[in-house]
């Protein structure tokens, strides 16, 4: 029987060690996988779909934007300003691998 460790881990093996910073929380997270689900949506579908505020989604569209996961466009349907929201190949591969750590972590 192997005997239990008190020591911290320290060689980074455990796949907690591969999450995501960005998308630990539940709002980055849940707008990348709306968005991983399709090529493009529009503003309101997802603040809609993901149930937060147009200035929550604005907040957070911007850091993830930031961060190099998500593309803004912006435009006109009609004379009526829109904006789309869709994940670029790196939010993709971050998204795929975070979610990938929480599947290894899950067993």
């Amino acid at each position: 029987m192997a005997e239990a460790s008190s020591a911290p881990e320290t060689d980074g093996a455990h796949p907690r060690h591969r999450l995501d910073p960005v998308l630990q929380r539940p709002v980055p997270f849940s707008i990348c996988a709306l968005l991983a689900a399709a090529d493009e949506a529009e503003f309101a579908f997802v603040r809609d779909t993901v149930e937060i505020s147009d200035s929550t989604l604005s907040k957070q569209a911007s850091a993830l934007e930031a961060a190099g996961y998500v593309a803004v466009r912006k435009g006109f349907v009609g004379k009526y300003p829109r904006t789309w929201l869709s994940l670029t190949a790196r939010g993709r591969a971050a998204f795929a691998a975070h979610l990938d750590a929480l599947r290894d972590i899950a067993g």
